[in-house]
């Protein structure tokens, strides 16, 4: 077809999911195919930057870039996705809200690289040998990306059109959103969530809520919990409560808890605010010394609040002198 569509799809800081989600369309991908030429996807096909580089501007009908920004490499390639692309979407919780590679914003390039590549458990390293972005060898010079302090997510770096939460994405929403541009229809305002709804996980939840109050959090190993109440009025923690609808309560419905990776519901401006709100609705003392207590058994507060959201909260990260700062 002449009038093939033009796709990309990148891969940054994130755990490969994404790029699984796009295959777990199954054999849809023949029909994806079928109307689109798939012109870079570092991944799955051998292209290389420079063919990017080649592209005229605007060039690229739709790019899906999965991940967040944590090297000036990451950076680079979302400035060039931009400049060659009609369409860019942010595609998973890494990319739009940081994800799980934002926890590091509780600290910096120095104590990542001191966790990594110190003398911490298994590693030996006496020197403290780290990555350098430059290295003189007797072959030349290898270079290596900067390692940012910060993890950033990419609308931080870039302008986005649209945002498709999710870690990953499920497959429904990622072919929900290929088809409507394979068809052709009109896209809904710039700056939109797609593939996804516009309320909470507890919407979508099949379990009961008896509005009971908590005196204890426990983690789910602990207690043999009811599989037909809501997790959080068992003590549990459940992210649902301050989570984006749009993934059919799939943990919910194995019988886990949910993390939150739909980031924000509509209209919430901080997952983790929401979520502590949500929180103090089930706890059964108006004490605020016992209301401290019984958040503190929680075992890691921001990873339970800001497990995904970190870089898209309020927040950001803990304050770092003189950090690095990412390229405007």
């Amino acid at each position: 077809m002449a009038d093939k569509l033009k796709l990309a799809f990148y891969w940054a800081a994130s755990c490969g999911g994404c790029e699984m989600a796009v295959l777990e369309i199954h054999e849809k991908i023949l029909t994806l195919a079928e109307y689109a030429d798939i012109l870079f996807w570092p991944v799955a096909i051998d292209a290389k930057y420079k063919d990017v580089e080649a592209m005229p501007d605007k060039h690229i009908d739709v790019c899906l870039y999965n991940g967040a920004v944590r090297t000036s490499e990451a950076e680079h390639i979302a400035k060039l996705l931009r400049q060659k692309s009609k369409v860019l979407v942010a595609y998973g919780s890494c990319a739009i809200e940081g994800g799980i590679p934002a926890l590091a914003n509780m600290s910096n390039r120095e104590g990542v690289f001191k966790r990594a590549y110190g003398n911490e458990y298994s590693t030996d390293n006496p020197q403290y040998v780290t990555p350098q972005t430059k290295t003189k060898v007797k072959e030349g010079e290898l270079e290596l990306p900067e390692f940012y302090d910060t993890v950033y997510t990419l609308a931080d770096v870039v302008d986005v059109d649209y945002f498709i939460p999710g870690c990953p994405p499920v497959p429904e929403q990622t072919w929900a959103v290929l088809e409507l541009i394979i068809e052709g229809k009109p896209l809904p305002p710039k700056g939109s969530y797609i593939g996804c709804g516009d309320k909470t996980v507890c919407d979508e939840c099949p379990r009961k809520k008896n509005v009971k109050k908590i005196t204890k959090f426990h983690r789910i190993y602990e207690v043999e919990h009811d599989p037909e109440i809501c997790f959080l009025e068992q003590g549990i923690f459940c992210a649902g409560p301050a989570t984006r609808s749009g993934c059919d309560a799939r943990c919910l419905r194995a019988n886990m808890p949910c993390r939150g990776c739909y980031g924000a519901a509509e209209g919430v401006i901080d997952q983790g605010a929401k979520m502590l709100s949500a929180l103090a609705s089930v706890i059964d003392s108006n004490d605020p010394e016992e209301v401290k207590k019984i958040i503190s058994e929680l075992p890691d507060t921001i990873g339970y609040f800001y497990r995904f959201s970190l870089s898209h909260s309020l927040m950001k990260r803990v304050k770092i002198p003189e950090e690095k700062k990412v390229a405007s």
